[in-house]
C-alpha cells in the first residue's frame, strides 16, 4: 500500500486529491460489506469539497503541506463540527451535534488531511477485539473468508487503510487500541506519551491512560502524523544507527501462551536485528508479574469509565454492550481509597521498572502473543475475556508506564500479521520513532 510520501510525490507531479479521494470512497462503497461496518459515518460530500480545495491550493502553489489533499479516517470517539460523536454505541445517539473539532481532528484539518468518515469501534473503546453488536464488527482483510477479527478498539480505523478507504487512520490508546490492530492486520500504529497530543475533544475511557494515535502504512508515515498531532513541524525520519543499539526483551509474562507464527516471527526478527548489529538482552523483568494484584479490581480503566458513564448507565444501561457494561460496572468496586492506592502503586510500579530498563534504549517483545482469532470463536463470555486479555496483555504496558511505543509488522509475507513492539520511555517519542524506522527496515515482510 502507497506511504504518506508516495501520495504527497504523486501529488506533487499532478495527482489530484479528488482522484485519491473517489478512490478511497470507491473502496468504502465495494468491499464486500467491509465499508459498510468500517465506517459508521461516511463524510462524502465534505470530503470531495475539500479535494476539490486542496486541488486548487496546490495549483496556485498555496497547499497547507505536503500531504494537503490525503484522506484519512476518524474513529467515532473524536468530535467533528456538525456531527453526534457516538463512540461506537447507540447511549449517545440522540446527544447534540459536537460545535467544534477535536483538537486531533482539527490539527489534521489544518494540514490539510481529508476525513472521510468516522470509523467503527468497540463500544466506548472497552476492549482490544474490535467486536461491535451495534454496528457490526469489520473483518481483517488477512484470511478474509474465515472471518478473523480486526483487533480494537480502533478497528475500523485499521481496516479502512489495509482496505485503500483511507491512508491513514486516526485512533487512541489506553491500552493498546492503536497497536492491537495495527498487529493483527499489518500495519503500524503508534501510541505516543500520553499529554504529547491534547485529549479534547475525545470521548474518554481512562484520563490516566488515554492517548491519541495513527495507524498507517509505514513507521515515517505515523511520525509525519504524530508531528501533526502534536503540533511540531513535520519533517524525514532520521536515521539511527542499528550497530549497537540496545534493546531488552523481558522474559516474564510477554511470552506466556505465545502461538507458534508469533513466536517464529520473533524470533525471525531477533535473528535479523542481531545480524543488523543490535544488541539484545533478556530480562527478567520481575515486576511484571505484579500487574494483576495492581489492577485486581480493575484498574484506571474500570474506576475511571464508570465515572463517566455512570449518569448515562442509570439512564440508559439496556443500550449498552453488555460484554461492555460489565467492564464499566467493575470501576463501581473501587472506593476512594482503593484509586489512592492505585495511583501510588503505579508510581511506584514505574519507578522500579524504569530503574531496570535505563540502561537500553527500549523494550521489545512481541505486541500480542496470538494471530487475529476467528470471529465465531469469541462467541462464550469465557473465550472472549481471555482472548481480549491476552491481547491486551503485552501493550497496557506501556500504558501503565506511560510510556510512548509502537507496534511494526515483522511476519514473513503472505503469512498471518504478526506484530513487533517496542516500547521507549515517557516523552522519547521523537527517539523511539527514529529507532523504529530502522528497525522496519530490517524486519518489514518483504514481497
Amino acid at each position: 500500500m502507497p506511504t504518506l510520501a508516495d501520495l504527497s510525490d504523486a501529488l506533487a507531479v499532478g495527482r489530484t486529491s479528488r482522484d485519491l479521494t473517489e478512490e478511497c470512497l470507491a473502496r468504502i462503497a465495494d468491499t464486500e460489506g467491509e465499508g459498510r461496518r468500517a465506517f459508521i459515518k461516511v463524510h462524502a460530500d465534505q470530503a470531495r469539497a475539500a479535494a476539490d480545495f486542496h486541488d486548487q491550493s496546490r495549483r496556485n502553489g498555496a497547499a497547507s503541506s505536503r500531504f494537503a489533499g490525503i484522506p484519512v479516517s476518524i474513529k467515532d470517539l473524536f468530535d467533528i463540527a456538525g456531527d453526534v460523536t457516538t463512540a461506537g454505541s447507540i447511549v449517545l445517539r440522540d446527544t447534540l451535534p459536537a460545535r467544534r473539532d477535536a483538537v486531533a481532528v482539527a490539527r489534521l484539518k489544518a494540514a490539510g488531511f481529508i476525513p472521510v468518515g468516522r470509523t467503527n469501534m468497540t463500544e466506548f473503546a472497552f476492549s482490544g477485539l474490535g467486536i461491535n453488536p451495534h454496528y457490526g464488527t469489520p473483518l481483517n482483510a488477512y484470511d478474509r473468508k474465515a472471518g478473523r477479527i480486526p483487533g480494537g478498539s480502533s478497528s475500523g480505523a485499521a481496516v479502512s487503510v489495509t482496505d485503500g478507504m483511507a491512508h491513514a487512520g486516526l485512533g487512541t490508546d489506553t491500552g493498546g487500541s492503536c497497536r492491537i490492530p495495527a498487529a493483527l492486520c499489518g500495519l503500524v500504529g503508534f501510541k505516543p506519551t500520553a499529554k504529547r497530543v491534547p485529549l479534547a475533544g475525545a470521548v474518554p475511557l481512562s484520563s490516566s491512560l488515554d492517548s491519541i494515535g495513527p495507524i498507517a502504512a509505514s513507521v515515517a508515515c505515523c511520525a509525519a502524523l504524530d508531528a501533526v498531532l502534536a503540533g511540531e513541524e513535520e519533517g524525514d525520519l532520521p536515521d539511527f544507527p542499528l550497530d549497537g543499539l540496545r534493546l531488552a526483551v523481558p522474559q516474564t509474562l510477554v511470552f506466556d501462551g505465545i502461538d507458534s507464527e508469533v513466536a517464529r516471527a520473533f524470533a525471525a526478527a531477533q535473528s535479523k536485528l542481531g545480524a543488523a548489529g543490535v544488541r539484545i538482552s533478556d530480562i527478567a523483568l520481575r515486576e511484571l508479574s505484579e500487574l494483576a494484584r495492581i489492577n485486581s479490581k480493575g484498574g484506571f480503566a474500570a474506576v475511571e469509565s464508570y465515572a463517566f458513564h455512570r449518569a448515562l448507565i442509570a439512564a440508559k444501561r439496556d443500550l449498552y454492550d453488555l460484554r461492555v457494561l460489565s467492564r464499566i460496572m467493575r470501576g463501581s468496586e473501587q472506593d476512594a481509597a482503593d484509586y489512592i492506592d492505585l495511583v501510588s502503586a503505579r508510581n511506584d510500579f514505574t519507578r522500579r521498572v524504569r530503574a531496570v530498563t535505563a540502561p537500553y534504549d527500549a523494550l521489545l517483545m512481541p505486541t500480542v502473543p496470538i494471530v487475529a482469532p476467528r470471529l465465531r470463536d469469541l462467541q462464550s463470555e469465557e473465550d472472549y475475556g481471555r482472548i481480549n486479555l491476552s491481547l491486551l496483555r503485552n501493550p497496557t504496558l506501556a500504558n501503565f508506564l506511560d510510556g510512548c511505543s509502537i507496534s511494526i509488522p515483522c511476519h514473513r509475507h503472505g503469512d498471518a500479521p504478526v506484530g513487533l513492539m517496542l516500547i521507549g520511555q515517557h516523552g522519547d517519542d521523537a527517539r523511539l520513532l527514529a529507532i523504529a524506522g530502522a528497525i522496519e527496515s530490517v524486519v518489514a515482510p518483504q514481497p
